[in-house]
Order: C-alpha cells, then sequence, then structure tokens
C-alpha cells in the first residue's frame, strides 16, 4: 500500500494526484472524509467494488454510499424532488448521507431493495477534490474492524489495511463520528442514523 501523509491545511496536490490515478486504474483507497475516513473506488468499476465488498466481508447485504462533487452532479445519480433539492442545497456540503431513488445507470450492486442509494458531498476539500479529477462518484464505507467499530488512527488503519488497499491519504485523527443519514426518497424524510450532521430540522 502507498501511503501518504496531508498537510491539515493546505493538503499536497501531487499526493490527492496519485490517488486518483489508483482510481482511474481501478484500484482501492482509504481517504480523509469531514466525518471519518473511507474506503472507495470508481462506482463504475466492477472488480473494485467486488474488493470493496470483500474487505468489508459482506458481500450481499451491505450497502455503500457513494460521494458525489455537487448537487448539479448528485441529479446524475439519482432522482431528486423540488423538496430534496432544497434540503440538501442547504446542508450540503455536509456531514450527512442522503438516501434518494437511484438512476438507472447507477450499478444495482449500490441499490437497496427499494431501489434507492446513499449518496454524500462532505465538506472536505481532499474528498471533493478527488471526485472531481476523477470525474465519477467514489464509494464512501467508513474503515471499521471486524467487530464493525470505527477505527480513526491512521497507523491502525494502515496497519489493518496495508495488504488489502492500494493507497492512503493519511490526514491525523479525524472527528470520530459518521455522517448523519436522511431518507429523501418517499413524502416524508426518515432520519435513519443520528450522526455528526444536525438533524433537528428533520425531528417532530
Amino acid at each position: 500500500m502507498e501511503y501518504y501523509e496531508l498537510h491539515p491545511d493546505t493538503p499536497q496536490q501531487r499526493y490527492i494526484n496519485k490517488a486518483v490515478n489508483v482510481l482511474r486504474e481501478g484500484g482501492v483507497i482509504i481517504y480523509p472524509t469531514d466525518t471519518v475516513y473511507g474506503i472507495g473506488c470508481d462506482i463504475f468499476n466492477k472488480d473494485a467494488l467486488e474488493r470493496i465488498f470483500a474487505i468489508k466481508n459482506d458481500g450481499i447485504t451491505k450497502l455503500f454510499s457513494f460521494v458525489c462533487s455537487d448537487l448539479k452532479d448528485i441529479a446524475k445519480y439519482a432522482k431528486v424532488s423540488d423538496y430534496a433539492y432544497r434540503t440538501m442545497k442547504h446542508l450540503l456540503p455536509g456531514p450527512y448521507t442522503f438516501i434518494l431513488p437511484a438512476a438507472k445507470h447507477v450499478p444495482k450492486k449500490l441499490w437497496s431493495k427499494r431501489k434507492t442509494v446513499g449518496i454524500r458531498i462532505p465538506k472536505h476539500v481532499v474528498t471533493l477534490d478527488l471526485v472531481a479529477e476523477l470525474g465519477n462518484p467514489i464509494i464512501s464505507t467508513s474503515t471499521t474492524n471486524r467487530k464493525g467499530e470505527l477505527i480513526l488512527d491512521p497507523a491502525e488503519i494502515k496497519s489493518i489495511f496495508q495488504s488489502q488497499v492500494d493507497l492512503m491519504l493519511s490526514q491525523g485523527a479525524l472527528a470520530g463520528k459518521p455522517s448523519s443519514i436522511v431518507d429523501l426518497s418517499g413524502e416524508t424524510p426518515e432520519v435513519v442514523r443520528e450522526g455528526a450532521g444536525d438533524v433537528s430540522l428533520f425531528l417532530p
């Protein structure tokens, strides 16, 4: 595994470019977000997707969200109602995952049984640069151990995943709280998980 430490305020573009090249070649990376470290690949690379399912030890039932670069980008990969658009415009970029009806060309491996997908736009320059430079969304699934517990320390992440991924971008210990998950696929919003993002807007 290639391992690069990013400056906390001015991350080195050359390291981000290396990660983008790995993604373009069908590789799997670990990268920082505004919440926790994510394991990612190009959502349109079938082999890389299979690798991530294997890494997470859940090739059948696990559903992964993915990162888009902006609201305009989301509209390519999901069906966005007027209400969903207004809501996301207000809260993104930020520590949220929004569940939306999937667009047809999104790999069905990422669909739920209800034909929905989870989409993120993190408030993190590295994550957004990766997606913008690649030109496709990337998978966003958190670094966890076999018990499903979050791993936040870069050294521990490196130790556990060094033989499973191709490259890691490290930026020190992160916040340690996963994104809030809000389902906007129905007529009324539903908070699926309360995490780093404030969900009071969606509560009665």
